[in-house]
């Protein structure tokens, strides 16, 4: 089976699995169809899907991984003790963890083709991405009652199933309703920490951090970026060889600009 019978394969399977789309028109081009199989993937609740059609979302999304093209360290230069500025789709990094900023359901994004680096990252992991977070947040509600959401800053490591990472660190980052506090600072802080004692704890060697809080968390973005650096400088200074590489991934220009500031 070839990437578009693949994408034509899985297209009808997710159409089938959904229920209430089953009879929607699939588009003719290429775009049109990866387009509505994301949508259908970003909507589904977790659950079981049959074997085959697993197997067919792994090859097509590993087909996809290579079409992009997979990032490795060596491609990144290491700007100072470890460190790292990368600019681009992190779903393309193969690393031992990337960072996900997640919601405190911790399930991904439902809203089909958003934009945030949750919904990108469990598009392209696939749908076994979620059904690991909904395993472990039901372990949890059982143990701390129904209503238990995710607490800020606290993480929780999944594999990475189709991406080229091999693993998913996923944290709730500190909501900006208004003014700037100390107190979400802090908490910004600890999502770092709390992470990078994570990979430590974990084996894991490399990790790439999303800019934590930035989107619709309302995180002001040059602040963000002097705690993540200032937080993980500390950490790798009280860890020494802890870690071989910590990448700070950005998307936008501006970004970018205020990382190669508190690092040049």
């Amino acid at each position: 089976m070839n990437q578009t019978e693949r994408l034509d394969a899985l297209v009808e399977a997710f159409k089938e699995d959904s229920g209430e789309y089953r009879d929607i028109k699939t588009p003719e081009d290429v775009d049109g169809k990866r387009n509505l199989l994301r949508s259908l993937m970003n909507i589904r609740r977790p659950g079981e899907m049959p074997e085959a059609v697993l197997r067919v979302q792994d090859q097509y999304l590993q087909e996809r991984a290579r079409e992009k093209g997979i990032v490795t360290l060596k491609n990144i230069p290491v700007l100072q003790n470890g460190l790292s500025i990368w600019q681009g789709d992190i779903t393309r990094l193969s690393v031992d963890a990337i960072v996900n900023a997640a919601n405190n359901q911790m399930l991904g994004c439902f809203v089909p083709m958003h934009t945030c680096i949750d919904n990108c990252i469990h598009s392209f992991a696939g749908v076994q991405l979620r059904a690991a977070c909904f395993r472990q947040m039901s372990a949890l509600r059982r143990q701390f009652g129904p209503d238990y959401d995710q607490p800020t800053a606290v993480p929780m490591l999944t594999d990475g199933y189709n991406l080229p990472a091999k693993k998913v660190i996923h944290i709730v980052g500190p909501i900006v309703e208004g003014t700037l506090t100390e107190r979400l600072e802090k908490d910004l802080a600890a999502c770092y920490r709390n992470t990078l004692n994570m990979c430590k704890e974990n084996g894991l060697r490399s990790v790439a951090f999303c800019c934590i809080s930035t989107g619709v968390f309302r995180f002001p973005n040059r602040r963000a970026a002097g705690i993540a650096v200032q937080t993980v400088r500390e950490w790798m200074q009280e860890n020494p060889d802890a870690l071989e590489r910590v990448i700070f991934n950005v998307f936008k220009d501006e970004d970018k600009a205020y990382y190669e500031q508190e690092l040049l």
